[in-house]
């Protein structure tokens, strides 16, 4: 008997914790997905950026030493100082996800030229000059594995990293040039095999470097002087053979109050589409708390100062003040302008639900005209005041989205878009609109428009 009720402890412990589990799911507000066609283009934006490192990084010094027979000295110790990517070439670059893991990244027959300054010293001589040396060969492959911090930041680590230079042609310039040049030969070899052995560490050093910056990011950052937006993750990205996919919690707060919502998350997926570089699916929840945090900071609080009316109205209309619930159908027109989606909200219907036997009251008719003046010459500009503010989209740093189209799907909005390394031109405005889209009768029936405050003090009338 006890046997038994141990099992049922133990049973009722078990869906417990799986209870628990599951009512503790979050899912993101916002997702964002890469595809091959950002990893391709992400090399040719990967190699100006790598352009300018290099010119602002500081290679370290190269040193050694060696006992030349053909000098007939016991050593020569040498030092390469000064060292500079003059050019570089990477003809055969490549990057492929790897499932679960990260990101491969290959190099093949890759060249540079750089310029030296070297000091020699041994028991019979020494002294100094310049140098060109010619790179050939250059390999590279590594893995970036891609997780996240309990801080919900990104952070990268290089995994099988293997680098190599199969040549090194050494130029001396200065007034022994000639000598010099006479027996470079036998100094490639060594030069060559130390080289080899600091690219590694170099490599790594700069994903740590980049790592670094990346725990920098600004996850929750301040829309404006009443609200937050948390772009952190809550996951780890999901990597499959086609697409890296980003689950950020997207949920705006109040600015004094990191409080969620009073509603939850729902689980969306993003189609299987490949023809643009990234996909954003931004969910209805990111919508909806954006109008919560709005109404809790108290942006509206101007409509605030109808109340009175309503409820004045509400009194003098015979019975009407239990009954009234109501519709308002609205037009979304949305635009991708720098980095910021932007909206603007129309009011194309407004309507008191009613039996028609209160709706033939002339008061009733008074009443819905003032809702409805309200609502177009009050809410909505004010929403839209907001609106145009526009909200940040995550994207990588100096990375411009271009190319971006917009589409309205069951429970979210896709944005589909291409990528453009960053320039000193002006961005210019991508719009993309619907004249006839009304989020009411379409696939948000029976939900609030996803920028209509769903908190507005005009819902007080629907209290007793």
């Amino acid at each position: 008997m006890c046997t038994k009720m141990v099992q049922v402890l133990w049973g009722c412990f078990l869906l417990w914790n799986l209870y628990i589990s599951s009512a503790q799911t979050i899912y993101p507000g916002i997702k964002a997905r890469a595809t091959q066609r950002a990893l391709d283009y992400g090399i040719q934006a990967g190699v100006e950026m790598i352009e300018q490192m290099v010119k602002e990084r500081k290679i370290p010094d190269l040193k050694g030493s060696e006992s030349p027979k053909f000098l007939k000295i016991d050593y020569m110790n040498y030092k390469l100082i000064n060292i500079k990517i003059n050019a570089f070439s990477l003809p055969n670059t490549s990057l492929a996800f790897v499932p679960g893991v990260g990101i491969r990244a290959l190099i093949k027959h890759g060249t540079a030229n750089i310029s030296t300054d070297w000091e020699i010293k041994s028991p019979l001589f020494q002294d100094t000059g310049g140098a060109n040396l010619l790179l050939s060969g250059v390999y590279f492959t590594g893995i970036l594995v891609l997780a996240r911090n309990d801080f919900g930041h990104p952070i990268l680590k290089l995994q099988d990293c293997n680098a190599q230079v199969s040549r090194n042609d050494i130029s001396f310039s200065g007034e022994l040039s000639v000598l010099y040049n006479s027996f470079a030969e036998p100094m490639e070899k060594p030069i060559l095999k130390n080289l080899n052995k600091m690219l590694c560490p170099i490599i790594t050093s700069e994903v740590e470097a980049l790592n670094a910056n990346l725990s920098m990011l600004e996850v929750l950052r301040s829309v404006d002087n009443y609200t937050l937006l948390d772009y952190s993750l809550i996951s780890s990205p999901e990597i499959t053979e086609n697409y890296i996919d980003l689950n950020l919690k997207g949920v705006f707060y109040p600015l004094e109050n990191l409080t969620d919502p009073p509603f939850s998350s729902v689980p969306f997926v993003l189609p299987e589409h490949n023809d643009s570089m990234i996909y954003i699916g931004i969910s209805e929840y990111f919508f909806k708390s954006a109008s919560y945090a709005y109404f809790t900071a108290g942006a509206f609080n101007v409509t605030l100062t109808t109340k009175k009316i309503f409820n004045h109205l509400i009194r003098n209309s015979q019975g009407l003040g239990n009954m009234l619930s109501w519709v308002a159908s609205t037009n979304v027109a949305l635009a991708i302008l720098g980095q910021r989606l932007i909206c603007s909200l129309s009011l194309n219907r407004f309507r008191l639900s009613l039996p028609e036997s209160i709706r033939s009251n002339i008061e009733v008719f008074r009443f819905e005209n003032i809702l409805s003046s309200i609502l177009h010459f009050g809410v909505l500009p004010l929403a839209n005041a907001k609106l145009q503010q526009g909200f940040p989209l995550p994207n990588p740093h100096k990375i411009s989205l271009v190319n971006s189209d917009i589409e309205v799907l069951e429970g979210f909005l896709l944005i589909s878009t291409d990528l453009k390394y960053k320039t000193s031109l002006k961005q210019q405005s991508s719009f993309h609109g619907w004249e006839a889209l009304n989020l009411i009768r379409g696939r948000w029936r029976g939900k609030p428009a996803p920028w209509l405050p769903v908190w507005s003090p005009l819902q007080e009338v629907n209290r007793p």
